[in-house]
């Protein structure tokens, strides 16, 4: 695994508006402290979420958006990238390899954060369809297509082709890699709670991550009162 101080600069790739908060932001907000630029590429912008039925749905769209921008800012992040897929109905398309392969080629990350492809069979949250659909065009977009100098060419020949050393898969079942976020646990919390049309219940957010991190720092061996988010780490370059 590449250390953390030979990291410039880390891209994220997610399904929805708050999916890089419930999976990450612990994690981001330990890499900004650390001076590394992270950048934010949202596939959606939840635009079929929400909860309240007096909000028109032609405003979901710009709601989530600033409040994705909003959490960003919680834990270090000003680059946050909208592709504008329609929520709920994401596909593994070539238009979606070569939008991710087109992020991937401007941003040149050294570390790329997807979603896994492979459902999994126990917390079936973790495999919204948009989650497996965004998850496996990520993983096409880091290989072959973002160092493919022959990709799309006709829409991405003016962008060098760039190869992404690293790779960090959350959401399945799969895990080599735990980052101990009991410091940075607050700023996750925070950066949840400024998705104000998805949380009912700022207490039972606050229960859920307790239960979750801290059932991620048991799996992990330490002791209790940690928080961890896991990942499954693979070298790509």
């Amino acid at each position: 695994m590449i250390e953390d101080n030979r990291i410039e600069r880390i891209l994220c790739v997610m399904a929805h508006p708050d999916d890089v908060d419930f999976s990450t932001a612990g994690t981001v907000a330990t890499w900004t402290a650390a001076g590394i630029e992270v950048s934010y590429c949202i596939v959606t912008s939840g635009d079929a979420g929400g909860f309240d039925p007096d909000v028109p749905r032609s405003k979901i769209a710009g709601i989530r958006q600033a409040e994705q921008r909003a959490a960003a800012a919680t834990v270090g992040v000003s680059d946050v990238r909208f592709l504008g897929y329609p929520d709920g109905q994401v596909e593994v398309s070539l238009d979606l390899r070569r939008d991710i392969a087109r992020v991937i080629r401007e941003v040149r990350p050294q570390r790329l954060v997807s979603q896994s492809p492979e459902r999994h069979m126990v917390r079936m949250p973790a495999s919204h369809p948009d989650h497996l659909a965004v998850g496996e065009a990520t993983l096409c977009a880091m290989y072959p297509d973002a160092r493919n100098p022959f990709a799309f060419m006709d829409s991405l020949g003016d962008l060098a082709a760039w190869t992404v050393p690293e790779t960090w898969v959350i959401g399945g079942e799969r895990v080599n890699h735990y980052v101990d976020v009991t410091e940075t646990f607050d700023r996750k919390k925070s950066a949840l709670l400024e998705h104000k049309s998805q949380i009912k219940s700022p207490d039972e957010l606050h229960n859920l991550l307790t239960w979750w991190l801290g059932s991620n720092a048991e799996a992990a061996g330490w002791e209790k009162g940690r928080y961890a988010e896991a990942f499954w780490v693979m070298e790509t370059g």
